[in-house]
């Protein structure tokens, strides 16, 4: 029996070995050193706040994989022999594939800071990372001030994590506004003020110099680059993107960059191998998207289509139209399109922004300045249906139409206050409707 082995239980691999199962009997092996079972990685936090326990981001009960023929092992694979198609694992003993998937997911990003091997010092990505900062960061008294470096998706978990526990918060944020690599520069400043008001001091344009410990080898406290200030603090948080998880690839012979290496149909340059998710990188970067995707639904879409091609089915990634959702405290943010920051905007962008009076909901829209054709929406405050703004998109509709049936897309519930009107309004005093 054909033996499918995936490196790494995250998405990418779990909706690989799930459609695997679905159109084959082959054997399927998950192996993933840090969960025994697959978890929801986007609720790490509300773990640590209290708001679920572990087994409630589990989205498949323990007798799942036994039903399904699934095979678990929790170790970690430190080679890859590709000529003899061996894993080597570090606590010993090896074993066996056929056809091999790399989802090994991400790791967190560092540069090089002075202090990075110093207890408190983390990241927050895996299930340890959790872990870790239930330890370092327990309450209040234990861990009175946290420093956070760098701002992101990731970097405003870690504060709203640690604000409830009443722990003061110092976020160092190179950009001079929160997510400008990301945002507008009027959505990236109305989310540095909602970040303010939750009681994190956020310091814009600041860096971080080094890190600081004491004798027991402990963060005692962080310097400030621009200024040489000393902010004491018990815990770090590393929260500067990530990067691929793929250092145990050396001397594979599988090709890597960034990511690992693949073709649309995700399959590497050795016979056999396979990545997805986080830690693989397309060789052609489709459209505006970057070539290593660090999404969850895009892990789900890889996952299937890797899964198809082993099953005899051969698809090619085609994760469609750009779309993507996050929450800054009580902010909720949704994307579907295109809406650049300043730097990445083409010539012939423009936008649209509306800011409401209470700051916290605000609508950016972009479309082409010649053509009219809407490009993408980001949305704050304001709940919207992907599948209406996929469609539009699709259908290449023209920015008009799409403002004036902007009610279409409302999602929030039906006691919520509308505001499409007021929105359609500004539109049409800052540009000309054509009928």
């Amino acid at each position: 029996m054909e033996h499918i082995v995936i490196i790494g239980n995250g998405i990418a691999g779990v909706t690989a070995a799930r459609h695997i199962r679905k159109n084959s009997d082959k054997k399927v092996t998950l192996i993933s050193a840090e969960a025994d079972y697959f978890f929801s990685r986007t609720a790490l936090m509300y773990v640590y706040m209290g708001h679920m326990r572990w087994w409630d981001i589990e989205p498949y009960e323990s007798y799942f994989w036994e039903k399904n023929d699934l095979n678990l092992k929790n170790a970690y694979v430190e080679k890859v022999d590709t000529d003899a198609k061996t894993l080597h694992f570090a606590e010993g003993g090896t074993t066996q594939y056929d056809k091999l998937i790399i989802a090994s997911g991400s790791t967190t990003n560092t540069y090089g800071w002075e202090g990075l091997d110093l207890n408190g010092v983390q990241g927050l990505v895996t299930k340890q990372d959790l872990e870790e900062l239930e330890k370092n960061a327990p309450n209040k008294e234990e861990c009175p001030h946290a420093v956070i470096v760098g701002g992101g998706l990731i970097g405003v978990e870690m504060a709203e994590m640690l604000r409830t526990r009443g722990i003061e918060v110092t976020m160092l944020v190179r950009e001079e506004a929160f997510w400008t690599n990301a945002l507008p520069h009027g959505e990236a400043e109305m989310l540095s003020r909602h970040i303010q008001s939750h009681g994190v001091d956020i310091r814009h344009e600041t860096n971080l110099d080094k890190i600081i410990g004491d004798e027991d080898g402990n963060v005692r406290s962080v310097i400030v680059k621009e200024t040489g200030e000393e902010i004491p603090c018990k815990v770090v948080g590393i929260t500067t993107g990530v990067k691929p998880n793929i250092k145990f690839l050396k001397d594979s012979g599988i090709e890597t960059d960034k990511g690992i290496l693949v073709n649309r149909k995700l399959e590497t340059n050795v016979r056999d191998v396979y990545a997805s998710g986080d830690c693989a990188q397309q060789r052609e970067p489709i459209g505006n998207r970057p070539p290593v995707e660090a999404v969850w639904y895009t892990g789900r879409i890889m996952g299937e289509t890797v899964a198809q091609t082993i099953c005899g089915n051969p698809w090619e990634y085609n994760p469609g139209n750009w779309f993507n959702s996050a929450k800054f405290f009580d902010i909720e943010y949704q994307t579907y399109g295109w809406v650049q920051p300043k730097e990445r905007r083409k010539d012939f962008e423009a936008q649209f922004h509306w800011k409401c009076k209470s700051d916290l909901r605000a609508v950016t829209v972009s479309y082409h300045k010649e053509t009219n054709e809407f490009l993408g929406i980001n949305t704050f405050g304001i709940r919207m249906r992907h599948e209406v703004f996929d469609r539009w998109l699709n259908e290449n509709r023209d920015v008009d139409y799409v403002m004036q049936h902007l009610k279409q897309a409302n999602f929030d519930p039906e006691f919520y206050k509308r505001y499409e009107n007021e929105i359609y309004s500004a539109y049409k005093d800052q540009q000309p409707v054509t009928t």
